[in-house]
């Protein structure tokens, strides 16, 4: 088996892991990074939302071989203290019920106010669009986001 070594949050971590691994199992079993979930397995619910060089990607469908040199950030790594705009709106806002989705609502935001700081609210609807919440907080969803967006 292949050692893969990985940049993620910042540091240099292995895995040795098959090819084909998907990149959630690599970091839940092998790095012991939890915050990832497994949804649904098939890239459909965002809820291993992760950032691979600043784009948000699904990593239960990308194979550890083809993050090769890539800078792989989870939401362990998005800030230390969970100080980042979008944590505190997430309080601020009580988007939290059953927190399953949280991770990759968070992280696919993320990428969305790296790239454009003031989205307007069709944006984050078509960026967040792909992410399921069970709980049906969309809203509050939306609305952290924009508040989020009024911090950075």
């Amino acid at each position: 088996m292949p050692v893969y070594n990985l940049q993620i949050n910042g540091k240099q971590l292995t895995a040795d892991v098959a090819a084909d691994t998907p990149l959630l199992w690599v970091l839940r079993d092998h790095l012991g990074l939890l915050g990832t979930k497994y949804g649904c397995g098939i890239a459909q619910c965002g809820a291993c939302t992760v950032h691979m060089n600043g784009v948000a990607m699904r990593s239960c469908s990308l194979p550890v071989s083809a993050v090769r040199t890539a800078a792989i950030t989870t939401i362990e790594g998005l800030s230390v203290d969970g100080d980042h705009p979008l944590q505190k709106a997430w309080d601020e806002t009580d988007v939290p019920q059953c927190g399953y989705c949280q991770a990759g609502q968070i992280m696919t935001a993320a990428a969305l106010l790296k790239r454009n700081p003031h989205p307007s609210l069709t944006e984050i609807e078509d960026t967040m669009q792909g992410n399921i919440c069970r709980c049906g907080a969309y809203h509050r969803i939306r609305e952290a986001i924009q508040l989020a967006s009024t911090k950075i």
